[in-house]
């Protein structure tokens, strides 16, 4: 079994001093949702990533920095972590060519942190059961700080395929708020 951990990163800032996209930092209430994500992420061992895959743009770096920081609070011991330039403006089958590119190193547990729409298309696309409660929730959007755990029953990450994907968690700060 692989699992797939999908984190959209948390809430920005409308614009960056140098006026790139790329370069948005988070506001005050994502920087308060990523670590309260984290807290809540390094309580669920079974969903801590072997290896993490993170946008370069400023706001998916300073939300993994910052859940990371929450999960390494909890369980010192965590797999790498690499910033990949492809992963920012990326569309599913890019994700998804991104996703097998891994298999080589062949983590359990791979998280992703980036953006939308094309983490979200990505977990529609990947998505062929699960909860319906959660597959509900998901089906409008991945907000920000949005967390999908999406299982796959298959040997190697070359295996995943859209559509062959359960959806086994679906976590928002609006969620963790109302737990």
């Amino acid at each position: 079994m692989r699992r797939l951990l999908l984190l959209r990163h948390a809430k920005t800032e409308r614009d960056a001093p140098s006026g790139r996209d790329r370069d948005r930092p988070l506001a005050a209430r994502g920087r308060k949702d990523a670590a309260e994500l984290g807290a809540w992420l390094a309580g669920q061992r079974s969903l801590l990533p072997d290896l993490a895959l993170i946008s370069t743009a400023v706001r998916a770096r300073e939300t993994w920095d910052i859940v990371q920081q929450q999960i390494s609070d909890e369980v010192p011991q965590q797999g790498p972590a690499a910033h990949l330039p492809d992963l920012y403006g990326a569309e599913p089958a890019q994700l998804l060519a991104i996703i097998h590119s891994v298999a080589a190193e062949d983590p359990e547990r791979l998280m992703i942190v980036g953006h939308n729409p094309g983490l979200h298309e990505l977990a529609l696309g990947l998505i062929g059961g699960g909860g319906a409660a959660g597959r509900a929730a998901l089906a409008g959007n991945l907000p920000t700080s949005g967390f999908a755990v999406i299982d796959f029953a298959v040997e190697s990450w070359e295996g995943v395929a859209f559509g062959g994907g359960q959806l086994t968690q679906f976590v928002s700060p609006k969620l963790l708020k109302e737990a």
